[in-house]
């Protein structure tokens, strides 16, 4: 279906985004003679780049899933039909790992995002000292 405004928003502040073939996405809040408030302007900039972002969100052109996955909005398309398997899977491939390093990658990758690359290493070496004595790494080893 469609991911618009504030639904194409919320997909943006998903993890992972998987869209089925079918799909459309845009931020056509200019058409209305607003801008995106929900955290637009912010994300897919960081998504899709300056460039991309600025062109996507001052025409509020609608595009379709395999331009979102060309430029990185999402990460998988597929067939609207295979679209629940493909999620449950990729939910059942994260949920079977320790749930300690899944929360810390998340939070080392968004923080070591928005800062510089000497400050992501430094949060990615102490997440992974606290992970080596978890229970988490005992158990997966």
């Amino acid at each position: 279906g469609f991911a618009l405004g504030g639904g194409n928003e919320l997909a943006m502040a998903c993890d992972i985004r998987i869209a089925a073939e079918g799909a459309r996405f845009g931020l056509p809040e200019t058409n209305l003679g607003i801008i995106p408030g929900a955290g637009g302007t912010q994300r897919l900039t960081r998504l899709v780049g300056k460039g991309r972002a600025v062109e996507l969100i001052l025409t509020g052109r609608l595009f379709d899933a395999e331009e979102a996955l060309r430029i990185g909005l999402v990460t998988e398309v597929v067939p609207a039909e295979e679209l629940m398997v493909a999620v449950r899977k990729t939910a059942g491939q994260i949920t079977a790992k320790g749930p300690l390093a899944i929360r810390l990658a998340k939070l080392v990758i968004k923080n070591g995002a928005e800062t510089d690359q000497r400050t992501g290493l430094l949060l990615e070496r102490l997440a992974q000292s606290l992970l080596y004595s978890s229970h988490d790494k005992h158990e997966g080893t």
